[in-house]
């Protein structure tokens, strides 16, 4: 029977919604980061202990006095375990993706009850979504969504969402047919059936729904972080990757108070919310009596308590939560609080060299934030961009798949380990056993099984296709797939035995330090060469931050500098890593030095002020600002890049709001907006010249060579001439002196509009072969792309040249020295503008960055030319 090509066509789907949907995926990515971020700010700002208090009031008030010193308890265990912090995230996570799944699941359980088509046709992917494995949910969730909170909060959606659509219908199908009826009769419209009648007496169940959707989600959370959402579930899976029981239990047992709060007090508000509940509590209230635990406040009160509680927790969050980290010396400041993501595997140098570089790139002013992920979701999110790199990619046997997979999308910044080793190894007791070789016809002694780590892993690859069949082991043997948590507890279950056990491992690994272990020898060099441990990054990553880039490419650590952090950080136990990396720096003296070296005199101390520069969307102003921007980031200045239209650059600039503008063109184009406001400004020189403004016309159209010979030609272009922004200099000329000048202003009408669009218009008329005229300057890379011909001015009504010139605050040069006398000294020739344009053109939008520092790449002088050392 032919194989159905089932999983080839999913692929092609999601392919296809990626390409022609991503527009959709990135606001709803927006939209469920932004609402993730707005509960986690809140939830995050208190003191932990007060907004337990919170937690207790409310539980308080829904299930008794009793219900609320359990809760209080059980909260402060998890701030004493210090996982406050990521219960919190989980949290957050889980209440998003709850309200997000109500608001689909309860309109869809009515309108299942009320059509029994719509039952029929939802009950089958309910079933769907109810049985398929949790962990798939991940594979289109990080595609569509990328790596982190949106992901997470779309597969945990996906997975609740069934209970909350069946409780629903379920709810309002149990309501007595009878009562409808009866509601029906008196005249009572739909609408109102279902809002006064069926829905208030399905909502113990509808509330039941609820309860077993937040349930869910929580079980969700471990799975959900793989892909870097962090909190409860991120501490499972590191500890699960680092086979940490104490580290497992203690996350576990937050979410498990977590789940025991959410499901009490989800479960009391049904009854809250439902007459029948209220009712039913109230009597057994009465036939109970007064009893201190189970005492109950008035919901009055308990909203006193909440809303005191929360004053007081708003207050010490805004007023109490100072930041407690040190300030960045002024020449150690080079990220000028850029920040920086780092994604990580829980594998012991990932860790290690992860946390190194998050302390090192702090220290040196970048705000870092570390994530930690499977290997598959974190190679997409590099390929995707939301992750800036990885320093533990073990290339080129054990993540070859996710190399080719991925590499086009990637860039190698280098190895800072190696060589590994990968091998098969054994317990020391075992006798006998100490080649490959020696393991043939041994495969009773160890049951016929070689324990494995995980399938997709480059190593179980090599292992099964070459490494067996090399030592003709394959027909003996049996790779037992698992994961490396597993290959360790196997390891750990044998040794603690004295039973024979052969596993896969590799070089270094802490498990030769805790156990006395066998590499077997390779006599036939099947396992091939060692791997490296590389630093991968998102494409383009080194390019924009290039000191950061030249710090990952000259990265090495010594096996003793590496085990010994390690060792530190096992020490210091989960949630230390830094600390532990802290304490391991002061015992290496001068390492952050020699990792990520700075030279102080690069910058200069007004530096510490960032600079705010306004630029156009014009294509020398693109490309100058981004320039700039570049090299000042070497040195240790912040650039906040404003767009902005002419009028605005300049009012800005007068009153200070501004500091610089790269694109003046004086004296003639911004004649105006400069005598306006020229008291309160400064001109920083000259960096680029001559210029010229001018209307062009595609080379085909013939007789056409200067603004004289279009007098009576206005038929010829349908008496338009395309031009940019209105108010420029350069229109403003064009309408009051150009036309009327050449007798032209009958003729010819202007058209408004932008440098995009008039592009625009003068790409599909070249194409097309049309006339048109159109508002042009020089320099400008349409002359490159296209024949034109600039229109000749012997009039002289266009004015002489203008020059491109830098212009500043009033008080820009006082506050800015050395600056100043960069910028005064700055030029480019034509060719540097013109192709650093192209550069940024063939990149396109929103790749400006990567392209000014692919063309420094090939003008390397530059740098120094423009910011040379004092």
């Amino acid at each position: 029977m032919p194989r159905i090509q089932f999983g080839s066509w999913v692929n092609d789907a999601v392919e296809w919604l990626t390409t022609h949907m991503g527009w959709l995926f990135d606001f709803l990515e927006q939209v469920f980061r932004g609402a993730y971020e707005g509960v986690d700010a809140v939830l995050q700002a208190p003191e932990p202990l007060l907004l337990t208090g919170i937690f207790a009031v409310i539980a308080c008030w829904l299930r008794g006095t009793l219900a609320g010193v359990l809760t209080f308890v059980g909260f402060a265990f998890v701030i004493s375990l210090d996982l406050w912090e990521d219960a919190m995230v989980t949290l957050s996570l889980v209440l998003v993706a709850t309200l997000i799944a109500l608001v689909i699941s309860v309109p869809l359980g009515i309108w299942a009850a009320r059509s029994s088509r719509v039952s029929a046709i939802v009950r089958p992917g309910l079933d769907l979504m109810q049985t398929l494995p949790a962990m798939v949910y991940l594979i289109p969730a990080i595609l569509f969504f990328g790596s982190g909170a949106a992901a997470g909060i779309v597969a945990t959606l996906v997975f609740a969402l069934a209970p909350g659509v069946r409780m629903t219908e379920l709810g309002i199908r149990q309501v007595d047919k009878e009562l409808v009826e009866a509601a029906e009769a008196f005249g009572t419209t739909p609408r109102d059936t279902l809002l006064r009648v069926q829905l208030p007496l399905a909502l113990p169940t509808v509330m039941a729904g609820v309860n077993q959707v937040i349930m869910l989600g929580l079980s969700m959370a471990a799975i959900a972080g793989m892909v870097g959402t962090g909190g409860l579930g991120g501490d499972v899976n590191e500890a699960i990757g680092q086979l940490n029981i104490g580290l497992g239990a203690e996350a576990g047992i937050a979410i498990v108070i977590l789940a025991i709060y959410l499901d009490r007090m989800t479960s009391a508000l049904g009854t809250q919310v439902s007459p029948l509940g209220r009712r039913a509590a109230a009597r057994a209230r009465a036939a109970r009596g007064l009893r201190i635990w189970s005492y109950r406040p008035r919901a009055s009160v308990a909203v006193v308590g909440v809303v005191v509680l929360a004053l007081v927790a708003g207050g010490m969050g805004v007023f109490g939560g100072a930041d407690e980290s040190e300030p960045v010396a002024g020449g150690d400041n080079v990220g000028q609080g850029k920040k920086i993501s780092i994604g990580y595997i829980p594998w012991d140098e990932g860790v290690a060299s992860t946390f190194l570089w998050k302390e090192i790139l702090e220290q040196r002013g970048y705000e870092v934030e570390a994530k930690q992920f499977d290997a598959g979701p974190l190679y997409t999110s590099l390929a995707q961009g939301d992750v800036d790199f990885q320093t533990d990619a073990w290339l080129p046997t054990t993540h070859e798949q996710y190399w080719k997979k991925y590499g086009s999308q990637l860039d190698d910044l280098g190895s800072w380990y190696g060589p590994t080793s990968l091998e098969l190894s054994v317990p020391a007791y075992m006798k006998g056993i100490d080649s490959l070789e020696d393991l043939k016809g041994k495969a009773g002694q160890f049951d016929g099984r070689i324990t494995g780590i995980e399938s997709s892993a480059g190593m179980m690859s090599l292992l099964k296709s070459k490494v067996l069949k090399e030592y003709g082991l394959d027909q003996e043997f049996k790779v037992v797939d698992s994961s490396t948590p597993a290959m360790l507890a196997e390891l750990k279950r044998a040794y603690a035995k004295k039973e024979p056990i052969v596993v896969t491992l590799w070089s270094p690994h802490w498990a030769y330090s805790d156990y006395k272990l066998k590499k077997l020898k390779d006599p036939k060099g099947a396992w091939g060469e060692g791997d490296g441990v590389h630093t991968l990054s998102r494409k383009g990553f080194a390019e924009e931050n290039p000191v950061v880039g030249e710090w990952l490419k000259d990265f090495k650590l010594t096996e003793e500098q590496l085990t010994g952090l390690e060792s530190e950080i096992n020490k210091a136990g989960k949630g230390r890593q830094q600390d532990a990396v802290r304490a391991w720096l002061k015992g290496e003296p001068g390492l952050v030095d020699k990792l990520a070296p700075v030279k102080e005199t690069q910058t200069p101390p007004e530096a510490k002020r960032p600079l705010d520069v306004a630029w156009f969307p014009w294509d020398e102003d693109i490309a100058v600002t981004y320039l700039w921007k570049n090299v000042l980031e070497r040195r240790g200045y912040r650039l906040n890049l404003k767009q902005m239209d002419v009028g605005p650059v300049y009012t800005g600039l007068a009153s200070g709001d501004l500091d610089l503008n790269f694109d003046a063109w004086l004296p003639y184009a911004q004649k105006n907006y400069w005598d306006k406001s020229k008291d309160n400004l400064h001109d920083l020189g000259t960096w680029y010249e001559p210029t010229s403004l001018e209307l062009a016309v595609p080379s085909y159209v013939k007789g056409i060579d200067s603004l004289a010979d279009l007098k009576g030609k206005a038929d010829t272009f349908d008496g338009k001439i395309v031009g940019i922004e209105p108010g420029t200099g350069e229109m403003n000329l064009l309408k009051a002196k150009v036309l009327p000048g050449y007798g032209l202003d009958d003729e010819y009408q202007v058209v408004d509009g932008s440098t995009p669009a008039m592009l625009a218009e003068l790409k599909r008329a070249y194409a097309k072969k049309e006339p048109i005229a159109v508002v042009l300057w020089s320099p400008h890379w349409a002359y490159s792309e296209y024949e034109l011909t600039k229109l000749k001015d012997p009039r002289k009504f266009f004015g002489e040249g203008n020059t491109i010139r830098t212009i500043s605050n009033k008080d820009f040069p006082e506050r800015y020295p050395q600056l100043t006398k960069w910028i005064k000294n700055f030029r480019m020739s034509e060719d540097e503008l013109g192709t650093l344009e192209r550069e940024i053109k063939d990149r396109g939008q929103g790749h400006e960055e990567e392209a000014v520092a692919a063309w420094l790449e090939e003008h390397p002088e530059m740098v120094d030319r423009m910011t040379p050392a004092a």
